[in-house]
């Protein structure tokens, strides 16, 4: 197994993909539009461009290098990492991927929904991380609010020990449908509890009881999975050394998970390093 997983196809995603598959190593780059230089109309600090380049023009030109050098780019959404032999990356609607490295570049932790009592009750009842916590919440019932993929991941993982509901806050996708999970339509105004959660009210007035809510908003992002992993974390920002190797083996990480410098020459030169670090690795491990 050489093969090498980026999660992430922002500039730290694609320049890490760029190492491996140059090194001769089978690199398969997963992720969606949902980048930051989507936001960027015009960039003028990155080396390279007498003129001004917009982001997304950047972004493709990305892919389109990543593509012709070899690498495998998927559009799809990780909802999961797990280790056994070898790293198995599973993705909403393309299967799961297998290998010897992962590098985590998804950009920044989205920000959590404007719920009442949610910050309030997080450690409390309020929980990021299914696979974290599900165990605290045996034989109870508990709710994740979200509205695609990634929450109907979390609601499975917490099916297996726990009676769960899915919360859309507004209209269910087709993922939530086809789901076979239970889930309500209706808008959230707060959650609210004594010392821990006890339920969760809607803006109808109606209200369900819970002993536990697990956020899984959007899509799962690098600070999701390094929770899920173990690895250190710090003001919302993936630990890594300076060869971008988290404190697990094998997962390294690059750009705005990491860096205290959300620059897309920082995110560039920390993938690069990601992936010269994923090469040496699956090397030495050979």
């Amino acid at each position: 197994m050489n093969q090498v997983v980026v999660i992430g196809c922002g500039p730290a995603g694609v320049s890490s993909a760029l190492y491996t598959k140059r090194a001769g190593l089978a690199t398969t780059i997963i992720g969606s539009n949902k980048t930051a230089l989507f936001k960027a109309e015009k960039i003028e600090n990155y080396y390279g461009f007498k003129e001004p380049v917009n982001g997304v023009q950047l972004f493709k030109e990305g892919i389109e290098q990543a593509k012709r050098l070899g690498c495998n780019v998927i559009e799809d959404e990780v909802i999961s990492i797990a280790n056994e032999s070898n790293f198995k990356v599973k993705t909403a609607t393309n299967g799961e991927f297998i290998g010897a490295a992962v590098i985590l570049a998804t950009g920044k932790q989205r920000f959590a929904p404007n719920i009442a009592g949610l910050k309030e009750f997080e450690g409390r009842g309020v929980s990021y991380c299914a696979i974290c916590d599900a165990f605290f919440y045996r034989n109870k019932k508990v709710a994740v609010i979200g509205n695609g993929a990634y929450a109907v991941s979390e609601a499975e993982e917490l099916k297996a020990v726990a009676d769960v509901t899915i919360l859309t806050n507004g209209t269910a996708s087709e993922e939530v449908k086809l789901s076979g999970i239970p889930y309500l339509d209706l808008e959230i105004e707060n959650i609210y509890g004594e010392a821990k959660v006890n339920g969760v009210g809607f803006k109808n007035g109606q209200t369900l009881t819970v002993s536990g809510v697990f956020v899984a908003i959007g899509s799962a992002s690098s600070i999701d999975f390094a929770k899920k992993l173990g690895l250190f974390v710090e003001n919302n920002r993936i630990i890594a050394d300076v060869k971008q190797q988290t404190n697990y083996p094998g997962i390294f990480a690059a750009g705005d998970c990491c860096a205290t410098l959300s620059q897309v020459c920082v995110a560039v030169a920390q993938g690069a390093v990601a992936g010269l670090s994923a090469v040496e690795f699956i090397r030495n491990k050979a």
